[in-house]
C-alpha cells in the first residue's frame, strides 16, 4: 500500500456524541521527544509539526492529547496548535485531566475536583480553543470519581467542554459517571497479551460507548515505547501479511469491535504511514484466535 492510497477512513467511523471520527486516530504523547515528558532528547519541532499536518492530510480527525504531555522544550498541545490552527471543522481533539506536573516536569498530587477547571482552561489556552471537544477524566487511584466527574459535567453545562469520557477505570466507575452525565468514551490500557480490559470492552459495546485502548503498540514499554520484544504469534501474522508487528497489533485492536478507536502516536513520518495503513489490514478469524493466545504480556 503506497502513501497516496492510505486513508484514516479505511477502518470506518464512529460517533463520539455528535462528532464523527475515523476509527484510527493519533495520540500526541510521543510528539515531545524520544522519551515522553521531561526525559530524553526533545523532538525536532519542524519534523513533528510535519507529522501532524500529514496525519490530517491522511484523514486523521481524532487527536488525543493532554496539557501534561510536555518535555523540557516541547508541549504537545502547543505543537498541535502551531501545526493545525485554524483547525479543520471536522477535527476532534480529545484531552485528559486529572494527573498533574509542576513546571520542572515532576509529577505532583493529582488534581482535586476544584482544580479541574484550571486544567481544562490550561488545555484551552494551549490549544487556542474556546471549548474542548472531549475531555477524559483520568482515574488517579481514587475509589469514587463522582466528585471529579461532577465538576467536568458542570464545565460541560457551562460550554467549556462538549463531551466527556473517563480513563483508567473499572466498570463501577463507568456506572458512577453515567449517573452524572453521558460518557462518550473510555480510555483504558488494553492490547494483545493483556486482556484484563475485556470486561470494559464489552461494557462499552453494550452501551455504544467508544473504547479507546492505549499502549496497544508500545506493549510493556508503556510510555517509553515498544521494547523490541515480540511474541511469535504476532511475528507469524505479520509475516503472513508482509506487515509490521505494530500494524498487526493495531489491526487486532480495531477488530475487537466497531466501537474501538485506535490512537497510535509517533513523531516519525514513516511510522505514521505504517500506523495508518493498519486500518486497512484485515485479519482472519484464525489469526485473531492465534493472536488471542499470545502469551506476551504487552499491551
Amino acid at each position: 500500500m503506497t502513501p497516496n492510497t492510505i486513508s484514516a477512513a479505511a477502518a470506518g467511523t464512529w460517533l463520539l456524541g455528535d462528532l464523527k471520527v475515523n476509527r484510527i486516530g493519533f495520540g500526541a504523547m510521543r510528539l515531545t521527544g524520544n522519551a515522553p515528558f521531561h526525559l530524553g532528547t526533545p523532538s525536532d519541532r519542524n519534523r513533528v509539526i510535519g507529522v501532524l499536518r500529514r496525519a490530517v492530510e491522511f484523514g486523521v480527525n481524532h487527536i488525543d492529547t493532554a496539557a501534561f504531555y510536555f518535555s523540557r522544550l516541547r508541549s504537545a498541545n502547543e505543537l498541535i496548535n502551531s501545526a493545525l490552527a485554524p483547525y479543520p471543522d471536522d477535527l476532534v481533539i480529545a484531552t485528559k485531566v486529572g494527573p498533574a506536573r509542576d513546571t520542572s516536569g515532576e509529577w505532583t498530587t493529582p488534581a482535586r475536583p476544584d482544580q479541574l477547571r484550571g486544567q481544562v482552561e490550561e488545555n484551552l489556552r494551549q490549544l487556542g480553543r474556546d471549548h474542548l471537544d472531549l475531555v477524559n477524566l483520568r482515574l488517579m487511584g481514587q475509589d469514587s470519581i463522582a466528585e471529579h466527574f461532577g465538576v467536568l459535567a458542570e464545565l460541560r453545562d457551562a460550554g467549556l467542554v462538549r463531551h466527556l469520557g473517563i480513563s483508567g477505570v473499572r466498570p463501577e466507575h463507568l456506572a458512577e459517571a453515567e449517573a452524572i452525565a453521558p460518557v462518550m468514551c473510555v480510555q483504558n490500557r488494553y492490547g494483545i497479551g493483556a486482556r484484563a480490559g475485556d470486561e470494559m470492552l464489552q461494557e462499552c459495546a453494550a452501551r455504544s460507548i467508544a473504547f479507546v485502548p492505549f499502549f496497544s503498540i508500545a506493549g510493556d514499554g508503556r510510555e517509553a515505547g515498544a521494547s523490541g520484544a515480540e511474541s511469535k504469534q504476532v511475528i507469524a501474522v505479520a509475516r503472513a501479511h508482509d506487515a509490521s508487528p505494530a500494524q498487526v497489533r493495531l489491526a487486532w485492536t480495531l477488530q475487537q469491535g466497531e466501537h474501538v478507536l485506535a490512537i497510535p502516536g509517533t513523531g516519525n513520518p514513516d511510522h505514521l504511514v505504517d500506523n495508518l495503513a493498519a486500518g486497512a489490514l484485515q485479519l482472519t478469524d484464525e489469526e485473531i484466535t492465534l493472536l488471542d493466545s499470545s502469551g506476551h504480556h504487552a499491551t
